[in-house]
């Protein structure tokens, strides 16, 4: 009774799945959205001063950002219904998760590349004040720390690092 109860309240993920989904779709609408308004401003304006070349660059900078959160949110949806509902989800090669490993290396991925999009952002904009060195210097070390982890992982995983395994 019990292990059939424990068994089933896997599907309780449905609710965090649910919930992804929508912060995923909400994100992805939202920026598409901004994306068009963007575009219609930048039309409505006509002739676009190099300064305010640099504005529309960095509102699409940060509309990618919009973009690369809700894959995050989607990957995350996509991979725990995998992970605890139905595994039979045609999915491409790329995105079949097998275990927590496989999400949270996908979702490590994804971070990296939001995180360098944030500090191309910092850089548009940068009024020489701000200090992008220790900022990107940040950046970096998590990056590293990522890399460093989902090399651990790999290398446990198989045995050896990443680099000496077959193709």
């Amino acid at each position: 009774m019990l292990s059939r109860a424990l068994g089933a309240s896997r599907y309780l993920i449905i609710i965090a799945v649910a919930g992804a989904f929508l912060a995923a779709t909400t994100l992805l609408v939202y920026g598409g959205i901004e994306a068009v308004q963007v575009v219609a401003n930048t039309i409505a304006k006509g002739a676009v001063s190099s300064k305010g070349a640099k504005a529309i660059a960095l509102e699409f900078i940060e509309i990618v950002d919009l973009f690369l959160l809700g894959t995050v949110f989607y990957i995350i949806s996509l991979g725990l219904y995998e992970l605890f509902v139905d595994d039979r989800i045609d999915l491409p090669a790329w995105l079949v998760i097998k275990d927590l490993d496989d999400l949270k290396s996908k979702l490590a991925g994804v971070v990296v590349v939001v995180m360098a999009v944030l500090f191309l952002g910092q850089v548009v904009t940068w009024d020489g004040e701000r200090d992008l060195l220790r900022f990107g210097a940040a950046i970096a070390l998590v990056i590293a720390s990522l890399t460093y982890f989902l090399g651990l992982k790999t290398k446990k995983a198989t045995g050896r690092p990443e680099s000496e395994r077959e193709p």
